[in-house]
């Protein structure tokens, strides 16, 4: 496995810990829970707590096996035996991973539900799981550490925005996420589809028309007249909006780069040859979306609450 360091929060310890009694299902699967702590950490090194047993798995057998309700049903995070509250990143890397194992957990709608919720959190902090081998069909996960700069879920605040359906622009982060590495050019198009999305529902909720042959660029002039990016300036102050107008003009080059971007490096048009994009190239694409996504939603966020811009109308 992958060496790792302290990058995993308290913070996104916690929210993993509770996404796992959220969710209802047993952290140990279809094991027994001394025999799924046996296929992370040797038991008959780690102390007990009950004087009456030599190490853990004897405690462990006693209080979750012969008596269950002895103990909380997620008193291993909170265990310092362990290490999942302050140990070593790879620790809780490899306990989650362990969860996901076919052996542990057969119901692949499980693992996907769990995996959906340990990668949002992990994500924060730099990492994810992702199938690094296969037996029998069913993926085996490992780790690893993201490669861009915004990280493979970007901070989007996608619930906190007036989007009434995150969803859809999650799912392009997803696939994003999945391909940024492994799949460059799906990557590259995953980008150009999240800012075409964005732009749409943006347009949408206002009930600004467009055409089904518009492209990026054709949307995002639609969405700028929508939001007056044109006239985002800095009050009192002619030469800091000069420079903003620069900028705004930057981030309209790089929209119409993104697209054509993904033109020549994505997979959208049923290419004659193998795509020569690489995961820098992948990277340079998710940092320019990202870059785009917050700004344009945040400019429609401020918008909404200043009242320049309604849902279902504009001003």
């Amino acid at each position: 496995m992958p060496s790792s360091s302290s990058r995993i929060t308290a913070v996104t310890r916690r929210k993993l810990f509770d996404s796992i009694a959220l969710s209802g299902l047993s952290w140990s699967g279809r094991l027994e829970e001394p025999d799924f702590l046996g296929r992370i950490y040797d038991l008959s090194e780690l102390p007990s707590t009950d004087t009456r047993y030599r190490d853990a798995a004897g405690d462990i057998w006693q209080h979750r096996v012969n008596n269950p309700q002895d103990w909380e049903d997620d008193w291993v995070f909170t265990d310092s035996r362990f290490g999942l509250m302050h140990g070593d990143d790879e620790v809780v890397l490899a306990f989650l991973a362990e969860m996901l194992h076919p052996v542990v957990r057969t119901n692949e709608a499980e693992a996907a539900l769990l995996l959906k919720a340990f990668n949002e959190a992990l994500a924060r902090d730099g990492y994810e799981l992702h199938a690094s081998d296969w037996i029998s069909g069913h993926a085996i996960y490992g780790w690893r550490r993201l490669g861009a700069f915004h990280g493979t879920t970007p901070e989007l605040r996608l619930s906190e925005r007036p989007l009434t359906d995150p969803d859809v622009l999650q799912e392009h982060l997803n696939r994003i996420r999945a391909g940024l590495v492994a799949d460059p050019p799906a990557a590259i198009s995953s980008c150009k589809n999240l800012i075409e999305s964005l732009f749409k529902i943006i347009l949408d909720r206002s009930e600004v028309s467009y055409s089904r042959s518009d492209d990026i660029p054709d949307l995002y002039r639609k969405v700028a007249d929508l939001l007056a990016l044109n006239a985002e300036a800095v009050p009192e102050s002619a030469r800091a909006s000069q420079t903003s107008q620069k900028i705004l003009r930057t981030l309209v080059t790089t929209v119409n780069s993104l697209s054509e971007l993904r033109n020549e490096l994505g997979i959208g048009h049923g290419q004659s040859r193998r795509s020569g994009a690489l995961a820098r190239h992948a990277r340079l694409a998710l940092n320019a979306t990202v870059t785009i996504a917050e700004f344009v939603l945040d400019t429609w966020q401020t918008r909404l609450e200043s009242g320049a811009v309604e849902i279902g109308r504009t001003q």
